[in-house]
């Protein structure tokens, strides 16, 4: 009998909360959620006009999109992430960039024989891609010691720490693609959100000079514009890796819908709602940090994002039930990898409202 393919998976994390998320629940005055990194504002209005004007779409959308969407994408490259050299093609969009993720070692041809690097603390999706692949999944965060192999992803600023990669730590995983010829894919989702230190793309000049050669950098709409229920996003740089990842999209369908496609283009090449949406986020954090510090916990690394990475010095459950005998839920460390168990991830997706209420009950404001 053939093993089933889901077989390489992990359990689905979130089923493992159901109990401390009832807890939470139970508070008096609700639940404070800040364990998934949902966005809760307003969709923006540039946005949505967009959406409506293109909503008569009768036919099939192209997988690399429109030209005003090709150009959005360089647009953004060009005067967000300062990367020059932007070939043909801008980028590849995505129905939500976790697709992308979790499909882009199948897509780029990763198999049983080959080795996908991964960070030690990380987004459970990079395993997944690996096991989707069948590939053997590695953890290593030091470009120095990682092997030779198939592909590595990074990601920086970090999900779940917030962690910002020094210019030279990202220096060294580009020299080590080039080395191995491998594919070094950096997850940049969280770019635009910058606090105590200034994020760089992969791709930017600095860090990996005049070529794009074995690099690819992964961008979502979700957290910057309040787009995840949109599901888009988008992968750039070299430009023969995009172009198979071109081929192999059309012949899976892959497509993004075309009035999706107009709503991305417009928050592209719109700054406004990012410096607005920025605002609430940096709002939320002064607000949220001094509290979590006030009942014992330690702030790490942090320094972008839209999380808190906390830590009592005890068991990450142990915070957790902390947290939901306040109401509050947060997602626990042990999600992310199995050195950080003594950690909770606490988002700041939820509502000015909900955000100083959790702060009150934590005795603060």
């Amino acid at each position: 009998m053939r093993r089933p393919h889901t077989s390489g998976l992990p359990d689905f994390p979130w089923d493992t909360i159901a109990g401390v998320k009832a807890r939470a629940a139970a508070h008096p005055d609700g639940i404070v959620n800040l364990s998934v990194g949902t966005p809760v504002d307003p969709v923006p209005e540039v946005a949505q006009r967009a959406l409506a004007a293109a909503a008569d779409s009768p036919g099939y959308p192209t997988t690399i999109g429109t030209p005003t969407l090709q150009e959005a994408i360089r647009t953004f490259l060009t005067d967000r992430c300062a990367v020059a050299g932007i070939g043909e093609v801008a980028g590849v969009p995505a129905i939500g960039t976790k697709e992308l993720v979790a499909n882009l070692p199948s897509q780029l041809g990763l198999g049983p024989d080959d080795t996908l690097i991964i960070p030690a603390v990380a987004y459970p999706t990079y395993a997944v891609g690996g096991a989707l692949a069948r590939s053997r999944v590695l953890v290593c965060d030091d470009p120095t010691e990682a092997p030779p192999a198939a592909m590595a992803w990074i990601n920086y600023p970090s999900n779940p720490t917030g962690a910002v990669a020094d210019p030279e730590l990202l220096r060294g995983w580009v020299a080590w693609a080039r080395e191995h010829d491998a594919v070094l894919a950096s997850d940049e989702c969280y770019l635009e959100f910058g606090w105590e230190a200034e994020p760089l793309s992969v791709l930017h000049p600095d860090i990996c000079g005049d070529s794009h050669a074995n690099l690819l950098a992964a961008h979502s709409l979700s957290k910057r514009s309040n787009f995840a229920g949109y599901r888009a996003g988008f992968v750039a740089g070299d430009q023969p890796l995009l172009a198979e990842l071109l081929e192999v999209r059309k012949h899976s369908g892959f497509m993004l819908p075309s009035p999706v496609q107009a709503a991305a283009a417009a928050v592209l090449t719109d700054t406004a709602h990012v410096t607005e949406q920025r605002e609430r986020y940096a709002r939320r954090r002064a607000l949220l940090r001094p509290a979590l510090e006030r009942v014992g916990f330690q702030i790490v690394h942090s320094e972008a994002g839209l999380y808190l990475w906390a830590t009592r010095g005890e068991s990450g459950r142990q915070s957790l039930d902390f947290l939901a005998e306040h109401g509050i839920l947060a997602a626990p460390g042990d999600f992310y990898g199995s050195v950080s168990d003594d950690f909770v991830r606490i988002a700041l997706t939820e509502t000015d409202e909900r955000i100083e209420q959790a702060a009150v009950r934590l005795g603060g404001a």
